[in-house]
C-alpha cells in the first residue's frame, strides 16, 4: 500500500475543522494529521507535523489565509488547497492566492455554515490526492500589482480571425493562462476560446483579471459573442461553450446540457464543436489538469485537419489531461509552457503577415499586368 497523504486542515470555524477531516477520512489513502484555527497556529503545526498537503481557509482572524500562504511558500513550500467563498471578494482573493503559489481551490457551498459539504466532498478528496502528486510544482507569475499597465487595441473594428484556437485546462490553469496570454500581442490574428474547469461565480472575475494583464481582449463568454481576432473568451462556470458559423459572423454559443467527463464546462464539448465547424482552420490545445477531459475532442480536431498541441507534462502542475491526449496519439505538437506563446505567435501571427504580403504582391502583379496590356498613346505634332 502506498504512503498515505498527510493533511493539515486550517480553518477558523470549529465546525469546518470537524467536518473536513470527516470528509477526507472517507478515503483510506488520506490521513488528517492535525487542524489549526488560524495562520499562526498553522505555521507551528506545519513545523511539528510536516504534512504533505494543507487545506487553507482564506478568511481567518489574527493571521488570514493570504499571509499564511505567503509564509508557507517562503519557509517550507507545500501544496496548498484553498477554501474560497462564493463571492466577488472571495473570487478575487482566490486568484491572488493562486498567483502566490496555491495549487488549486474548492469553493465552499453557500450552505456550508449549516454543515452541508457533501457537494464538494469527492472534489476535495481528489484535489488533495492530486496536490500530493504535484508536490511543490507551481507556476511563477507576476501579480497584477507588479505589472505595468498593458496597451490595448483601440479604434479597431471586429476583424475576422485566421484561426480558431480552443484551449482546455484545469488544475494549475489560472497561472498557466496568465503566463501564456500575457505574452500574446493585441494584434494577434486568431480568436481564442478557453474552457477552464472552474465553478460558477468565479469565471467572471478570472476573465477580468486576465484582461487587466493581457494585451488581448479577454471576456467571460456570452451566447452570441462574435469570434474576432485578438479576443479570448472564457467559458462561464457551470455552462458548456460551443461555436457556430452564422450569416452575421462566427460566434460562441453557451449550453446547459449535462456534464461531460464529470465536467461542465467540458473541453471535449468545445473541441468537438470547433472541429465540426472549423475543421482545418481549428487549433486545439490541451494544458495542465487532472483527468482525461479534452483528449477525445483533441482527436476530433486532429481528424478534421486542424492543429493539435499538448503542453509538455514536465511543465504542468498536473499532467493528466495532456498525458491522456499524447498517449492516444492525438497531439501533433508537444510544447513546454514557456514556449506556448512563442509557438502561437510565430505560427499564426507569421501566417497572417505572410498572407497579407502575398495578397499585396498579387495585387501589384495584377496592376503591372494591366499596365503592360494598356497601349501607350503617341502624340503626333
Amino acid at each position: 500500500m502506498s504512503e498515505r497523504v498527510r493533511v493539515l486542515v486550517v480553518d477558523d470555524s470549529a465546525l469546518m475543522r470537524k467536518l473536513i477531516p470527516i470528509i477526507l477520512s472517507r478515503d483510506p489513502s488520506i490521513e488528517v494529521v492535525g487542524t489549526a484555527m488560524d495562520g499562526a497556529f498553522a505555521l507551528k503545526k506545519i513545523e511539528e507535523l510536516q504534512p504533505d498537503v494543507v487545506t487553507l481557509d482564506l478568511e481567518m482572524p489574527r493571521m488570514d489565509g493570504m499571509e499564511t500562504l505567503r509564509l508557507i511558500m517562503r519557509r517550507t513550500p507545500l501544496p496548498v488547497i484553498l477554501f474560497s467563498t462564493h463571492s466577488r471578494e472571495g473570487a478575487y482573493s482566490t486568484f491572488k492566492a493562486l498567483a502566490l503559489g496555491a495549487i488549486d481551490f474548492v469553493a465552499k457551498p453557500k450552505d456550508a455554515a449549516a454543515g452541508n459539504l457533501d457537494a464538494i466532498a469527492q472534489q476535495l478528496i481528489d484535489k488533495v490526492k492530486v496536490a500530493k502528486r504535484a508536490g511543490g510544482k507551481r507556476i511563477q507569475v507576476q501579480s497584477l500589482e507588479e505589472k505595468a499597465p498593458v496597451s490595448k487595441k483601440s479604434g479597431k473594428g471586429a476583424i475576422p480571425p485566421n484561426r480558431i484556437i480552443a484551449i482546455g485546462i484545469s488544475t494549475g490553469g489560472p497561472n498557466a493562462l496568465q503566463f501564456v496570454l500575457s505574452q500574446i500581442p493585441a494584434d494577434f490574428p486568431a480568436s481564442i476560446l478557453i474552457v477552464q474547469h472552474m465553478p460558477e461565480g468565479f469565471t467572471e472575475m478570472f476573465a477580468k483579471r486576465l484582461d487587466e494583464c493581457c494585451a488581448l481582449d479577454v471576456q467571460e463568454a456570452k451566447s452570441g459573442d462574435l469570434l474576432v481576432a485578438g479576443r479570448a473568451l472564457i467559458c462561464p462556470g457551470n455552462r458548456h461553450m460551443m461555436v457556430r458559423r452564422m450569416p452575421r459572423g462566427d460566434m460562441a454559443v453557451l449550453s446547459d446540457s449535462p456534464a461531460v467527463n464529470g465536467h461542465r464546462p467540458s473541453a471535449d464539448v468545445l473541441f468537438h464543436s470547433v472541429a465540426q465547424e472549423f475543421g482545418p482552420t481549428s487549433v486545439g490545445i490541451i494544458m495542465t489538469g487532472m483527468g482525461e477531459d479534452g483528449a477525445e475532442g483533441l482527436g476530433a480536431i486532429k481528424n478534421s485537419g486542424g492543429m493539435t498541441v499538448a503542453q509538455s507534462e514536465e511543465t504542468c502542475v498536473v499532467g493528466g489531461m495532456p498525458r491522456a491526449a499524447i498517449l492516444k496519439g492525438y497531439a501533433n505538437k508537444i510544447v513546454p509552457l514557456d514556449g506556448m506563446a512563442t509557438f502561437l505567435v510565430n505560427q499564426y501571427h507569421a501566417e497572417r503577415v505572410h498572407s497579407e504580403k502575398t495578397e499585396r504582391s498579387e495585387k501589384q502583379g495584377e496592376k503591372n499586368d494591366r499596365n503592360e496590356r494598356t497601349p501607350v498613346s503617341s502624340n503626333r505634332t
